[in-house]
Formats: structure tokens, C-alpha cells, sequence
């Protein structure tokens, strides 16, 4: 019983590692695709971030803050 237990456990880590080397890492065009993604949300995010509300309030932010007495 524990022979084939010891087996079962030895087959199963060689699967593992055989399965971890067989998707070593991305293709070029999944790199592509995440390039263009966070370029996309980085595009998004500067938008909001220099629309004329969000930049006031950081304007108001950063003034309190820099008006702030020690």
C-alpha cells in the first residue's frame, strides 16, 4: 500500500513539473495584447484624472495641504 502511495505521489509531481515547463512563460502575442491594455487604462485614467472636477479637487487637496500651519 504505501509503495503504490509513494508511486502515485512521484507520478504526480513529475506531471506537475512536466505541465510547469510546458507554459514556461507568455508568446510574444500575449505580451502584445497586455501592451496594449495598460496602455488603454493608462489613456483612461489620465482622462479622468485631467478632467476639469478631479483636477480641482486635487488642486483644493494639495492647497489645504501646503496652507496647513505646523
Amino acid at each position: 500500500m504505501k509503495k503504490q502511495l509513494g508511486r502515485r505521489a512521484g507520478a504526480w509531481g513529475r506531471a506537475r513539473r512536466a505541465a510547469a515547463r510546458g507554459d514556461a512563460g507568455m508568446t510574444t502575442s500575449e505580451y502584445a495584447m497586455g501592451t496594449i491594455a495598460a496602455a488603454g487604462f493608462a489613456t483612461i485614467l489620465y482622462k479622468i484624472v485631467t478632467s476639469g472636477s478631479v483636477s480641482g479637487a486635487l488642486e483644493s487637496v494639495i492647497g489645504k495641504a501646503l496652507d496647513a500651519p505646523f
